[in-house]
């Protein structure tokens, strides 16, 4: 049977719309709870599906006691970059298989001054070569997506750019045929944004300030269903290049 392995490092950022997709493809899901103790799956095979999800933690914390599964992630997708092995990387995921690709990963500052700048929240991204890139097929020009992060990164060497918003330009890549990075989260439930805005409030109230969860729970009412048609259309997209020697045209 065909297999996905799904890293998870928090509780409340789990595959969501991505196990569905999944369960549509018929692939089996195996659940990794990396900060539960649960294996980095070196075991997995070239043609078994690696989707790593998103996390507080951060490329920073590479080496530190707290998050020991990191460097065994990196390691794991340098592996993968080499063997051109699929992955999908949602936020920190995309962070990390862009570090393993040789990029900076590194956190976001309005210059000048060098204070610290976040993007959470709702937000429109703009995809790039959306009317030709296979990738995009089926998709608009511009959609609302959740953004939930404080670092950004470089384009890794060879990648191809397909997404940015106005403020971090790496909001998605893919490397090589069946590898993709995704900064922003698509792949959300309804009831899992509760979950982010419970479990981590206060970094929304450090990004956006004291309404910020108000904020956030008002524009989901505006624009969750939108963003949700576009990101099932986009992992639905990406999940078939995955399974394919080279993307549909």
């Amino acid at each position: 049977m065909k297999r996905a392995f799904v890293l998870e490092h928090v509780e409340f950022e789990g595959p969501a719309r991505i196990a569905t997709l999944l369960a549509e493809r018929g692939y089996a899901i195996e659940m990794r709870a990396l900060h539960r103790g649960d294996d980095v799956p070196f075991e997995a095979s070239a043609e078994d599906l690696l989707i790593v999800m998103g996390g507080p933690m951060g490329v920073g914390d590479l080496g530190t006691p707290t998050y020991p599964f990191l460097r065994a992630e990196a390691r794991l997708l340098g592996e993968r970059l080499r063997q051109d092995a699929p992955v999908l990387g949602i936020c920190l995921g995309a962070q990390l298989l862009a570090h393993a690709a040789g990029a900076r990963v590194y956190p976001m500052r309005e210059a000048p001054p060098a204070s610290r700048r976040y993007e959470v929240g709702w937000g429109s991204i703009s995809l790039h070569h959306a009317g030709s890139e296979a990738l995009l097929r089926g998709l608009p020009a511009e959609a609302p997506v959740l953004h939930w992060h404080g670092d950004t990164f470089d384009l890794p060497p060879n990648a191809k750019l397909l997404a940015s918003s106005k403020l971090c330009q790496s909001q998605a890549f893919c490397l090589g045929t069946r590898l993709f990075g995704l900064q922003f989260h698509c792949e959300v439930e309804l009831a899992q944004i509760d979950a982010f805005l419970a479990a981590d409030g206060d970094f929304v109230t450090r990004a956006n300030g004291a309404d910020g969860v108000d904020r956030i729970r008002d524009a989901t009412r505006v624009h969750y269903e939108e963003a949700r048609r576009f990101g099932d259309r986009l992992l639905g997209n990406l999940l078939d290049a995955m399974t394919e020697a080279a993307p549909r045209r």
